[in-house]
C-alpha cells in the first residue's frame, strides 16, 4: 500500500508548531517548506514522492499509513528532527 506525502524537518518541536500554526493559518505548505525544512526535499516543497511501509522511519511511517489524509500532522519526532507531515495519497 504505497503513499506520498509531503514534510517539513525542523530541529525543534517549538518551531515545529509556529510552522503548523503559520499552515493552519493560510500559508502554503510548500513555501513554507522551501524557506525552512532542513530536507533536500524542501526543493520540492516538501514532497518525498511515493514510498512503501518499512522505507521510512519507523515514527514517520506510523503516521503516513494511519493518519488522515490531507491534514498537517504532527510534530513528529523521529531521529532526524521534528516533522510536519501531510499525506497527499495512500492506495
Amino acid at each position: 500500500m504505497p503513499a506520498t506525502a509531503r514534510h517539513i524537518l525542523v530541529d525543534s518541536e517549538a518551531k515545529c508548531l509556529q510552522l503548523k500554526s503559520e499552515i493552519e493559518a493560510g500559508a502554503d505548505f510548500a513555501e513554507v517548506a522551501q524557506k525552512n525544512s532542513a530536507c533536500p526535499s524542501r526543493m520540492q516543497g516538501g514532497d518525498l514522492g511515493s514510498f512503501r511501509p518499512g522505507q521510512m522511519v519507523k515514527e514517520f511511517d506510523e503516521v503516513v499509513f494511519s493518519g488522515e489524509l490531507n491534514k498537517v500532522l504532527g510534530p513528529v519526532k523521529t531521529q532526524f528532527g521534528y516533522h510536519l507531515i501531510e499525506i497527499t495519497s495512500r492506495w
